[in-house]
Parts: C-alpha cells; sequence; structure tokens
C-alpha cells in the first residue's frame, strides 16, 4: 500500500510540473502585459524598466523557476491588473467557486446515484423512461445555454431567483459565505444547477448501467433464491457493487466541476475564480492566469489521488494483483 501511495504521489507531482511548464509556456504567446499597463503616452524607457521590474526581461527558465519555487510557497507573484499579491485576490475568490462545485457535487452525486438505482430497478416502468428521456437534456446541451434557459424561466419570466451574482454574503473569520442569507442561497441556486446537471446525468447513466450489469451476475440470482428480501438484494448487495466502478468516474467529475466552473461562473456572474481568470485573459494578466491553472490542476490531481487510493481501499481485487505481481 505505502509503494502505491508513494508512486501515485510521484506521478502528480510530475503532471503538475508538466501542467506548469505547459501553462507558462502558453502566456508567452497571449500578448505583452506591459501594453496593457502603460498608457498611450510611454516611452522605451518606461518599457523597459517596467519589464525589468516584472522580471520579463530574463530568460523564459530563470522565469519558469521562479514562478515554481514562489507557488510552492503559495506566492504567485503580484496582479499585473490590481497591483495586488496574486494570492489574496485567489483567497478572496475562492470561496465562492468551493461553495458553488461543492453543492454542485452534492446535488449530482445524490441525485445522480439516486435517479440511476431508481431506473435500473424499475427499468421498465414509465418514469424511469421519463427519465432517462429528460436527462438526455443535460448531456447533449452545452453548459452556457443551460444557464440561459435556466435565467430566461426563472428570472426573467417568473422572477423567483436572481440571474446574477452571488448575493449577500457573511465573513466567518476569512471566510466569506453565502449559506447564512437567503439572498445568498437564492443566488446559489440556479448556478448550482446549472453546473451540476451534466455531471448529474452522466452519474445517473453510469450508476444504471452498471446496476443492471450488476443485477445480471449469478451472486445476485444466488442472493434472490436464498430467499432475501428484493430490498437486502438491491441495495445491499447490488448497490455495493456498483458503486466500485463509479467512485472513479465521480472523482474525475468532481474535478471538472471546479475545471469547468469558469463556463457557469462567466454566464451568471458569479464572482469566483473562474471569472477572475476570464478577466485575467482580457488583461494578460500572467500571474493570476497560471495561478489559476495551477490551482485548478492541484485540485484536480488531488481529486484523483484520493479517488485512486480509495478505489485501491475498497476494490480487493486491486490488492491481490499487486500483491501477486511481486
Amino acid at each position: 500500500m505505502l509503494a502505491y501511495v508513494i508512486q501515485r504521489v510521484f506521478q502528480s507531482a510530475i503532471v503538475l510540473l508538466v501542467v506548469g511548464l505547459v501553462a507558462f509556456s502558453m502566456f508567452r504567446f497571449v500578448g505583452d502585459p506591459v501594453d496593457n499597463m502603460l498608457g498611450q503616452e510611454r516611452t522605451q524607457a518606461d518599457i523597459e524598466r517596467l519589464r525589468t521590474q516584472l522580471g520579463l526581461d530574463q530568460p523564459f527558465p530563470v522565469q519558469y523557476f521562479k514562478f515554481l519555487t514562489g507557488a510552492a510557497q503559495g506566492n504567485f507573484g503580484v496582479s499585473y491588473r490590481q497591483g495586488r499579491p496574486v494570492s489574496d485576490i485567489l483567497v478572496e475568490r475562492a470561496p465562492a467557486t468551493l461553495e458553488l462545485a461543492a453543492v454542485s457535487g452534492f446535488l449530482a452525486i445524490s441525485i445522480g446515484i439516486a435517479l440511476g438505482v431508481f431506473t435500473a430497478i424499475r427499468r421498465n416502468g414509465f418514469a424511469a423512461h421519463a427519465i432517462m428521456s429528460v436527462s438526455l437534456i443535460g448531456v447533449s446541451l452545452p453548459t452556457f445555454l443551460i444557464g440561459i434557459l435556466l435565467i430566461y424561466l426563472f428570472s426573467v419570466e417568473l422572477g423567483w431567483l436572481p440571474s446574477f451574482g452571488r448575493g449577500d454574503t457573511v465573513k466567518i473569520g476569512g471566510w466569506s459565505t453565502g449559506f447564512l442569507t437567503e439572498s445568498g442561497l437564492k443566488a446559489l441556486i440556479l448556478p448550482s444547477i446549472t453546473l451540476g446537471l451534466y455531471q448529474m446525468t452522466l452519474i445517473m447513466r453510469l450508476v444504471r448501467s452498471e446496476m443492471l450489469e450488476v443485477l445480471r451476475q449469478d451472486y445476485i440470482r444466488f442472493a434472490r433464491a436464498r430467499g432475501l428480501r428484493e430490498r437486502a438484494v438491491n441495495f445491499r448487495h447490488a448497490l455495493k457493487n456498483t458503486l466500485v466502478p463509479v467512485i472513479t468516474v465521480t472523482g474525475l467529475q468532481l474535478g471538472s466541476i471546479i475545471a469547468f466552473a469558469i463556463i457557469t461562473e462567466t454566464v451568471f456572474q458569479w464572482p469566483g475564480v473562474g471569472l477572475l481568470f476570464i478577466n485575467a485573459i482580457q488583461f494578460v494578466d500572467i500571474p493570476v492566469m497560471a495561478a489559476y491553472l495551477m490551482l485548478i490542476s492541484v485540485m484536480f490531481v488531488g481529486i484523483n489521488l484520493i479517488v485512486d487510493l480509495l478505489y485501491f481501499a475498497i476494490d480487493p481485487r486491486l490488492r491481490v494483483d499487486r500483491t501477486a505481481a511481486h
């Protein structure tokens, strides 16, 4: 087990280094931040002085090494646009994105698994066929279009929910939360549904497919032959074995929720790190862009690492295979 953990941690570190290199290399081609920071009255001397001040006159390997050493210490430099430490900006924006991702992930997992089990058990019923038909909406429609449709229906036509913003927030230590205010909870509904709908339908269809496969296994027939109740067969035996392969995909989808919250945040003008990244692209704010990609990469790789370890701990076949290999 320890050797497996060390191997996965080492692989995760390599992935983060490669992501940092690719991201830092790409930002060299998005434009020159000096053009946005200085006015039209700038002189060549002003340009050279600012480039020296920002370290842009140094060779690429030197810039990349300084970025990695600073990122390892939580220091991503100073925002070219706001003139503030990037880490402070991320700390301000991260609670909005994390709360949105948490609610979306909870909805996707809980509703997705529940509907997947229901449509597998009642696979020939009218309700199951209706749910599977409606789920095609979440799979086929792009996220931004779902958000626009929800805004039109619940904000423009019905006027029940706000169409943008985060609502009122409450400061608890260094964390700003919208869970404790009515406007904050209302503002969270539409973005969380928009962000979690695709993942929910994907998890639902995966759970249904896996459970139907498990229900065909011999040990399920044997359990029924022993006279076990259908509820015990479905939830104690079938569901437990269904969730083993679902864990991996669910972990990937949780990472996708955080990574692709950028679209939902743009549609709803949600003040999270995704919207911050979009604004940073417009102003060629390289430190903010690099910090965002590294932050998302750390979350994504961290979630995948946890999922791999849980999968290794839950599925005894993996432990047997590795023991046999040695």
